[in-house]
């Protein structure tokens, strides 16, 4: 007689679904992502076609109305610009980020600005009790009879809940600890993570209520439970930086009602979370006047250009391997430029450790920083100071050539606001700038060219 089957095996990354474990997943071709749980519960309505709509007729792309969103503001600037406007009705968010990090200050400070406008709001927790989010809420401010709590992990219940109070918004915290009970598996599994968000996604989009859930993140900072998970919502944003540090960054890395990358800057206070008006000024803060390997680059952040400090430490190493550490920046891109450096410039850094920081927390993966870097490490490596009102910018290639890079005129603009007289950018970008007044702009068509003027 055949054994019943009652585990499968799910790929944590796609969500992929076999009857045996398999080391590669042939869905999304990632390496050892396939666990093991309890079949879920199969519906006796499945495959009858009981729910199978008639007469669907196909709508032409020129007949459909277009129209902009209706958007609910947060009254949080940084918050808006990242939704791309404010909350739309009936839209499903996901949060994400490092415990402790900020995410149910931020969402409770949310429902308070809402629930002020009028608007109805219920907060489901599954983490906290009814006392804990009051004593969190005390610190933030004073609350409105709008603001509706529960505290309930049963899927089921949170589906009556909301469909019998009707709120205009919605906060699941967290995404992990809600379970189904027609599935056996354990909370924040592959099959209730994705069971769960799917019912939440039907009555954001049935009822127009505009959800938001809180998840959880692994130890590499993505979302726990199913990549599909992202691929369901309408946008995601992720909180970063240190949670014992001041500042926090939310980056949305996907929205599709506005642009992806950008981000806001929040800092973190008794009140709760206070947005960073000046994120550029914010992040110059401290920087050190007259030291060496000190440069101020320039980074695009969807639409907003973002000016960091860029700090090199270059000296010679007592072992005989030297030792490379970069902070913020990618580890293979500093190792790069160096190499760049020496092949074509001559500067031989083979003996030497060298250590570069992005200061301020910011993690930039953008190329346009690599000019910034490299006149960074030659600072340290000569002992030579650059002029503190000077920032530079532009992505470098293989043969030492400095490459245009996007947006110029906004980040020489950004430039300009906070006082610098000196921009360093790629020659091809001259043109696409227009002249501004107090600031000096020097085209360079090689790294040689840019080290030349240290």
């Amino acid at each position: 007689m055949a054994k019943n089957k009652t585990t499968v095996f799910f790929c944590q990354n796609c969500g992929y679904e076999s009857s045996k474990w398999m080391g590669q997943c042939p869905g999304c071709k990632e390496w050892n992502t396939m666990v093991e749980e309890k079949a879920p519960a199969k519906s006796n309505s499945a495959g009858t076609g009981a729910h199978r709509r008639e007469n669907v007729v196909p709508t032409s792309l020129t007949a459909v109305d277009l129209q902009e969103e209706e958007r609910m503001s947060t009254h949080m600037a940084e918050l808006d610009r990242v939704l791309g406007g404010g909350i739309v009705p009936g839209s499903l968010t996901l949060v994400g980020g490092d415990p402790g990090i900020g995410k149910s200050t931020l969402l409770l400070q949310v429902c308070r600005h809402m629930a002020a406008d009028g608007h109805k709001v219920l907060y489901i927790s599954g983490e906290e009790s009814l006392r804990q989010i009051k004593i969190r809420a005390n610190r933030i401010g004073s609350f409105t009879d709008n603001l509706l709590l529960l505290c309930e992990t049963s899927l089921e219940t949170v589906e009556q809940t909301i469909r019998s109070q009707m709120p205009a918004i919605t906060i699941i915290d967290s995404i992990q600890t809600m379970y189904h009970e027609e599935i056996s598996s354990a909370p924040g599994s592959v099959s209730q993570v994705r069971e769960s968000t799917n019912v939440l996604l039907q009555l954001a989009k049935g009822l127009n209520i505009s959800v938001f859930i809180v998840g959880h993140v692994t130890k590499e900072g993505t979302v726990a439970g199913p990549r599909v998970l992202e691929h369901m919502v309408d946008t995601v944003l992720y909180f970063e930086g240190d949670r014992h540090a001041s500042y926090r960054i939310l980056r949305g890395v996907k929205n599709r009602f506005g642009s992806t990358n950008e981000i806001g800057v929040f800092e973190m206070k008794e009140e709760g979370l206070v947005e960073v008006k000046n994120a550029s000024e914010f992040m110059l803060s401290g920087k050190p006047e007259g030291a060496s390997g000190s440069v101020v680059s320039c980074s695009m952040e969807g639409t907003r250009p973002m000016l960091l400090e860029i700090q090199a430490l270059v000296c010679h190493s007592n072992f005989g391997i030297p030792r490379r550490q970069a902070t913020g920046m990618d580890f293979n891109r500093l190792n790069l430029l160096m190499a760049v450096l020496e092949k074509r410039l001559g500067v031989q850094m083979s003996d030497c450790d060298a250590y570069v920081n992005l200061a301020g927390g910011m993690r930039i993966q953008e190329p346009a920083i690599d000019l910034g870097v490299s006149m960074a490490v030659v600072s340290s490596f000569k002992n030579r100071v650059i002029d503190d009102k000077t920032i530079a910018f532009g992505e470098i290639g293989l043969s030492g050539e400095v490459r245009g890079v996007s947006m110029a005129a906004q980040r020489v603009s950004e430039a300009a606001k906070l006082g610098f007289t000196t921009c360093i950018l790629p020659e091809v970008n001259l043109g696409q700038v227009k002249a501004i007044k107090g600031i000096r702009l020097i085209g360079v068509r090689s790294v040689r060219d840019a080290i030349d003027l240290i």
